[in-house]
């Protein structure tokens, strides 16, 4: 019985694995064992980056209130405190979106906040 080397299935696997490290440096990008490793790397880097992008963004939209709420005479953590009181249920991005583009919203705002103090 001759031995079974799984033939076009293993083919297609090498072919779509090289097809999705095209472009990369040297033999990463062409060499079987080399592409599979910086491919599970970059697999993991990816997953790692996504949950990272999350955090960048909640970060920078905490800065942008707490600068806004800054230029108005109120702290972030008292602004958001006021928030919670006065149940305004706006998330960090919108609040963010608000103090850079819609400025006489976000002076509402900090004036409810302010009141319910």
């Amino acid at each position: 019985m001759p031995r079974a080397t799984k033939g076009c299935a293993r083919k297609r696997s090498r072919k779509r694995l090289l097809n999705k490290t095209e472009g990369y440096w040297g033999g990463r990008g062409n060499l079987y064992r080399k592409a599979m490793e910086t491919y599970i790397r970059a697999m993991v880097f990816s997953f790692r980056d996504r949950k990272a992008r999350k955090r960048k963004f909640r970060e920078l939209w905490i800065s942008r209130i707490s600068a806004a709420a800054r230029e108005r005479g109120i702290s972030y953590s008292r602004f958001m405190q006021g928030l919670i009181r006065t149940k305004v249920d706006l998330n960090r991005k919108m609040l963010a979106e608000m103090a850079v583009n819609d400025k006489p919203a976000f002076d509402q705002l900090v004036e409810q906040v302010k009141a319910a103090m």
